[in-house]
């Protein structure tokens, strides 16, 4: 037992002398808990909403009333015009749309049927069946105030709700996942590569050569990322025909603009590599401060899992 405690106290004295561990043990679990406890949030709230109110009239203004009351939408526009939705929803400005008829009030006090129609942008399907079942909730509590009690029987409500889902009727996961795959093996690909180019050179010992030679420090640097640019931007090519011929994946669009966003993610990807590269002395120290600065980002900050709109 004394044997033990005298090489406790021997460990305990090395790492309060290593601040680098002593920072790793009370440091990195406290940023993690900030971290994921800030940037996870399964609850889907403030939700833009369109709305399209053909009736005007109270009992209509009382069903956009429900939902903007119920914390999940915050309406953000009225629907006056045709084509005015897609507009907002290929802007990412609403999320979804109430559509109310025309005789909505008039058939909820005639006790008629009707239905009203939500429109939910369906390119994340999490988000989508989430956002659904709140309309459906909303909707079914809007319903059962309208209900009245005859002779003892209740009349069942008239107010039915239609749902339409835009881009992804289906709700297929694999139409939202892989996109984002995309993006992540991408970028981890890009800023490990380059980050461990130059600190290669540092273990090898040639990078005192390199500022001897009469090559520029630009003309170096663009020599060593252009390399990995261009087999990144394949890459990441690959992948998405793979997908497409594997998953389904359906490309609308044009092939120009989305060579070009590829081009500036994977120069920014390269920039953070660099960056990383430049203060790390080893190849091992490189990597992991790549995986860490480029997986938690991408795989939790992006919207890639966990919709922006709750972090």
């Amino acid at each position: 037992m004394r044997k033990a405690l005298a090489v406790a106290h021997k460990e305990l004295r090395q790492i309060r002398r290593d601040t680098r561990t002593l920072l790793t043990l009370l440091f990195v679990p406290a940023l993690f808990l900030l971290l994921y406890g800030y940037a996870l949030n399964f609850d889907i709230r403030n939700v833009a909403l369109a709305v399209e109110d053909r009736d005007k009239s109270t009992q209509s203004r009382k069903l956009v009333s429900a939902f903007v009351n119920s914390g999940y939408f915050d309406q953000v526009a009225e629907l006056t015009q045709p084509g005015e939705l897609d507009r907002l929803v290929n802007r990412n400005e609403a999320r979804a749309a109430l559509v109310i008829p025309a005789g909505y009030g008039r058939d909820v006090l005639n006790r008629r049927p009707v239905q009203v129609q939500v429109i939910v942008d369906g390119d994340n399907a999490n988000t989508a069946t989430t956002v659904m079942g709140y309309a459906q909730s909303i909707v079914a509590e809007v319903a059962a105030d309208t209900s009245v009690l005859t002779a003892g029987i209740t009349i069942a409500p008239p107010l039915r709700l239609e749902p339409r889902v835009w881009y992804n009727p289906q709700l297929r996961s694999t139409l939202f996942l892989v996109p984002g795959l995309i993006a992540y093996i991408a970028m981890i690909t890009a800023v490990i590569s380059t980050a461990l180019s130059i600190v290669r050179e540092k273990e090898r010992g040639t990078m005192e050569q390199v500022r001897m030679s009469p090559i520029s420090p630009a003309a170096y640097i663009a020599g060593k990322t252009i390399p990995y640019l261009a087999l990144s931007f394949v890459s990441a090519l690959l992948i998405i025909l793979a997908a497409m011929l594997l998953f389904e994946l359906p490309m609308r669009g044009s092939w120009l603009h989305l060579c070009g966003a590829i081009a500036l993610f994977l120069i920014g990807a390269q920039a953070q590599g660099l960056v990383i590269s430049s203060i790390a002395p080893t190849q091992q120290v490189a990597f992991q401060v790549a995986l860490l600065s480029s997986f938690l980002p991408t795989f939790i900050l992006s919207g890639f899992i966990f919709p922006i709109s709750s972090s």
